[in-house]
């Protein structure tokens, strides 16, 4: 499993989770596509929005392994603002390829390209 360096644990003062410290040994934790409803918590939100900005600091458009990225995190923005990199895709698989889909990026999450994410 990839470590990815320098890639921040967390959302500060919060528990909101964004990488793993050691591979599962019960076996990987899939990736699914988990819907966002429009009520969710503002923290929910800005942990999704954090993380994002996070990803687009360290892999800008290009693709990345999903390593030790925390499953649940990327499945809050799985399908939309971050895609299979490869085909087939292996959502169970440390070694898959994802990248930021830029556009709909973009337009979920203005404030992370536009530099107001405080």
């Amino acid at each position: 499993m990839l470590k990815h360096r320098g890639f921040p644990g967390r959302l500060p003062g919060t528990d909101f989770q964004f990488t793993i410290r050691r591979a599962n040994p019960r076996g990987v934790t899939p990736i699914v596509a988990r819907e966002r409803y429009r009520d969710r918590r503002p923290p929910d939100r800005r942990a999704d929005a954090v993380f994002l900005a996070a990803l687009w600091e360290h892999f800008g458009d290009q693709p990345f392994e999903r390593g030790n990225l925390d499953a649940g995190r990327i499945s809050w923005l799985f399908g939309r603002e971050v895609i299979p990199a490869e085909d087939p895709f292996d959502p169970a698989s440390y070694e898959a390829l994802l990248r930021i889909d830029v556009e709909v990026a973009r337009r979920s999450f203005p404030e992370v390209f536009g530099g107001e994410l405080a």
